[in-house]
């Protein structure tokens, strides 16, 4: 399936989530039915489930580049993960009150921090983007003092693939006393990570982006870091993260990240290669198409690129129809379509700002499916641009 999708449909929604590589299926499964035992049991089977576990965790920790592999710790993905850093980072600082957040990051993080400030358990500060997705640095540094517990910034943007300078902000966040988190959750498994260079106290990483099964992702947290679980009632993961573990899912993620850190800039090459050969291309088939986000500072993968007059989930219900799966800027509520919080953030112009479209490459994707994305999507445009295409055509 060089497409990456069981249906042949080209897929270029892996930012959402990736297909499960078939080495990583072979080795779960012998945890499903075979080795079924509980790590924290003493017996034989036990032993070797433990084993496992310990196996995936430092192959997880070789990925991410940590120094320990105690200091990681698995949890049920990105979202638990970010959680996690955030609150246990004020419960242990009970001396400071408050976080600093970018307003780009994911909902994990954003509905977070706006429901510590409704039950009064923090004071968050959210610092605005450039024009180009970037972090607004001045505002950043203002936004630090001595009350800042954490600071939570992501290390790429999953809309546009902007990539923060994480080394510069966390050193900035230690100078104010403040413990760094990082949401990798978009960045790992696309770029070169190294945690322990970096300066990060705490970054968060998901199986599921990187060709692992969903359900299963990782906390980093640096040694004599404090970590405050939010799961309580047992004392897996060193008593961090109570809960009988995934065994099954924890083995699949170590083998996606082994074969992620041996494939990693190989793949990221011919991956950025062929990103850039479809906005090029689009961008001199389509008039009056813009680029979104910082063009230099972004994933390989990940091209956002927006269309003036047409709505972007009109164009990606003709994509899917002609065998095209991506995403948009944009998320419907309550029957409206809304452009999304980081394409606002950006002032995106309004002309665009409705008719943004994500596509988001794997190392299953080929020069076959960037051509058949070249071949459709210009006269979809067109099509949107000249005519009124009923609702039946564009929903089914």
């Amino acid at each position: 399936m060089e497409n990456g999708a069981a249906n042949n449909s080209v897929y270029l929604d892996n930012n959402a989530t990736t297909r499960m590589d078939p080495r990583v299926l072979d080795a779960m499964l012998p945890f499903f039915c075979g080795h079924y035992g509980n790590a924290s049991s003493a017996h034989s089977m036990g032993v070797t489930v433990a084993a496992a576990l310990r196996a995936a965790r430092r192959q997880v920790q070789e990925m991410l580049g940590a120094a320990y592999p105690e200091e990681i710790v698995f949890t049920s993905g990105g979202s638990e993960a970010n959680n996690t850093a955030i609150v246990s980072a004020l419960e242990t600082q009970q001396e400071r009150n408050e976080v600093v957040v970018s307003v780009v990051e994911h909902p994990s993080v954003l509905a977070l921090c706006a429901h510590l400030e409704r039950t009064g358990r923090a004071r968050v500060i959210r610092v605005p983007v450039r024009e180009d997705g970037s972090l607004n640095l001045d505002a950043y540094v203002a936004a630090l003092s001595e009350r800042t517990a954490v600071v939570s910034i992501q290390w790429a943007n999953n809309e546009t693939g902007v990539v923060s300078p994480i080394g510069i902000l966390a050193g900035l966040a230690h100078d104010a006393g403040a413990v760094f988190h990082c949401d990798a959750v978009q960045a790992a498994g696309k770029i070169d990570l190294s945690v322990a260079l970096s300066g990060v106290d705490m970054l968060s990483a998901s199986a599921h982006k990187m060709h692992g099964p969903k359900g299963v992702g990782t906390l980093y947290v640096r040694n004599g870091i404090r970590l405050a679980p939010l799961v309580h009632g047992g004392r897996q993961e060193r008593g961090r993260r109570a809960g009988t573990e995934n065994t099954a899912g924890i083995v699949g993620y170590g083998e996606a990240a082994k074969i992620t850190l041996h494939s990693l800039r190989q793949k990221s090459v011919m991956i950025a290669h062929l990103r850039d050969r479809l906005e090029e291309n689009l961008l001199a088939a389509i008039p009056d198409a813009i680029v979104i986000g910082n063009k230099e500072h972004r994933l390989p993968n990940t091209l956002c690129i927006a269309f003036a007059g047409v709505e972007g989930d009109n164009i990606l219900a003709l994509l899917d129809q002609a065998g095209v799966i991506a995403s948009s800027g944009s998320a419907c509520a309550s029957g409206l379509i809304e452009p999304s919080h980081v394409l606002r953030a950006m002032q995106v112009p309004f002309d665009y700002l409705r008719g943004a479209v994500r596509f988001s490459l794997s190392r299953e994707n080929t020069s076959a499916c960037v051509g058949h994305v070249l071949s459709v999507l210009p006269e979809i445009v067109r099509e949107l641009r000249t005519s009124d295409i009923s609702e039946e055509v564009l929903h089914g």
